[in-house]
């Protein structure tokens, strides 16, 4: 692919300083542009645990490092037959089990406003890729937040589609009833763009569908989800480490409120909610998708792929010895955590009861967002999306009073994992950049609503451009 001029030093320089890329191969790039598409002769990335034919598909995992991808993900066939190319793949924290990409085997990813901070994850690569105006979109997977955080932590626009709304087929699974493959972007239009493309149904995934009629962009209130008041329920039923993980730094809480009163100057109305089920969200969510992970990950045995032991006295100890020494200390805790609570005799207790919680936090997400068939208007006390925060602080150090425990880590997913949870789509988007460090929130909406989130946050960046990271240089075009 022929890349503009000046871009082969830009990008050597960015990458030395942040890490994204795992595999960096612009020669690789197929260049069959689609005439007319608002995509063409576009590079893009992709985050390395989605397959593209001709590149690596580490995952970000030791045990699976310099296996070649033998297919393409739909997504990605999608993208290249509107004309769009794949000039890299991205780091990740491994097999998509983490916060910050600091849980990769593979390399460490920086971001591109303070690379003494961490810039997010799981999909870190992708978004500090896109934010370093490396690619001007990639591709992402979300589990449990795991675009929309990146894309704040590094001030870009990052979509969580509807479950099903997207091809799953040449993802690699971590938690298959919460995946989805999400887009990164620079810009509110480019993630529509990217968007339109990769949506639909695929016959090489049963679980993906279009878009019913129904689904249409509506106006009306914006409901805001109070962190205070979550923050307030979460401390009533849960250790005080838990309930410091869901209030607001002052930084985000600033933001959050600056976000709400440029949306009501942009016209809208807001009006706060209250979704009673969200603080048992964490749990709920860490149950279900480690039980998934422990079933879904339990093909990687060292036989059919992936690096194997130099000896081992029968299939048992290759297996256990391919395992030991290719999965990292976070992949091997989230699958002990699933095989216990689908042991048996602990199903009833953990799963099931997780299970349980998970569709009363649909049903709280229904009554304030309308009915999710596709019945029922934008007024009658139903909100058009629910504005929320992202993550409870900016992007955090590795060292110090700006670090972050594993566990504060994992309890600050409160704002996220919810959406993955009721299958919904969320958008996130820029707010500021105090203090040299970006700020986002993000929009909810019902099932296949992605364009009236498009359509709010659309507004809102033309009233309020986003901002970029210091040396930051604008090589791929806007206005799509």
């Amino acid at each position: 692919m022929i890349l503009p001029e000046g871009y082969e030093d830009y990008f050597k320089e960015w990458e030395s300083r942040i890490g994204a890329f795992i595999e960096f191969a612009p020669e690789k790039a197929d260049d069959g542009a689609a005439s007319g598409s608002a995509l063409s002769a576009l590079p893009f990335a992709v985050k390395d645990n989605i397959a593209v034919k001709g590149f690596g598909l580490s995952c970000g995992s030791k045990l699976l490092a310099g296996l070649a991808s033998p297919y393409t993900a739909t997504a990605v066939r999608k993208l290249q037959e509107a004309g769009a190319s794949v000039i890299g793949k991205t780091n990740l924290d491994e097999f998509g089990m983490g916060s910050s990409t600091d849980n990769s085997s593979i390399k460490r990813t920086n971001n591109p406003w303070d690379t003494g901070r961490v810039a997010g994850g799981s999909s870190g690569g992708s978004a500090a890729a896109v934010a370093a105006g490396l690619v001007p979109f990639a591709l992402g997977s979300d589990t449990g937040g795991s675009v929309r955080q990146p894309a704040s932590f590094c001030g870009v626009v990052g979509l969580k589609p509807t479950w099903g709304a997207v091809s799953r087929y040449g993802l690699v699974a971590y938690a298959s009833s919460l995946d989805t493959v999400g887009v990164i972007a620079d810009g509110v239009d480019r993630a529509r763009a990217v968007f339109r493309v990769i949506r639909g149904a695929d016959p090489l995934d049963q679980t993906s569908r279009d878009a019913p009629a129904a689904s249409v962009a509506r106006d009306g209130v914006i409901g805001v989800l109070s962190p205070a008041t979550v923050a307030r329920a979460i401390a009533d039923d849960f250790p005080d480490e838990v309930a410091k993980a869901a209030v607001l730094d002052a930084e985000v809480e600033a933001a959050f409120e600056l976000a709400k009163e440029n949306l009501r100057k942009l016209g809208y109305r807001l009006a706060e909610v209250e979704l009673a089920s969200l603080k048992y969200g964490v749990p709920a969510y860490y149950t279900i998708a480690t039980a998934e992970a422990s079933a879904n990950l339990a093909r990687f045995d060292g036989i059919r792929y992936g690096k194997r032991p130099e000896r081992a006295e029968n299939p048992d100890e290759l297996v256990d010895k391919s395992r030991d020494a290719g999965f990292g200390a976070e992949v091997k805790l989230r699958i002990l955590l699933g095989t216990f609570v689908l042991r048996s005799g602990f199903q009833d207790r953990y799963y099931l009861r997780a299970q349980r919680i998970r569709a009363g936090i649909r049903r709280d997400f229904e009554k304030t967002l309308g009915p999710f068939d596709g019945s029922g208007a934008a007024d009658g006390g139903h909100c058009a999306a629910i504005l929320a925060p992202v993550f409870p602080a900016r992007a955090f150090g590795r060292d110090g009073a700006d670090a972050l425990s594993p566990f504060a880590q994992k309890a600050a997913d409160l704002y996220t994992c919810c959406a993955n949870l009721a299958g919904l789509p969320a958008l996130a988007f820029p707010v500021s950049a105090e203090g040299g460090l970006p700020t986002g929130v993000q929009l909810l909406g019902r099932p296949f609503g992605e364009e009236t989130l498009f359509g709010i946050a659309e507004k809102y960046e033309a009233a309020h451009p986003f901002p970029h990271p210091p040396r930051f240089k604008p090589f791929w075009g806007r206005g799509l």
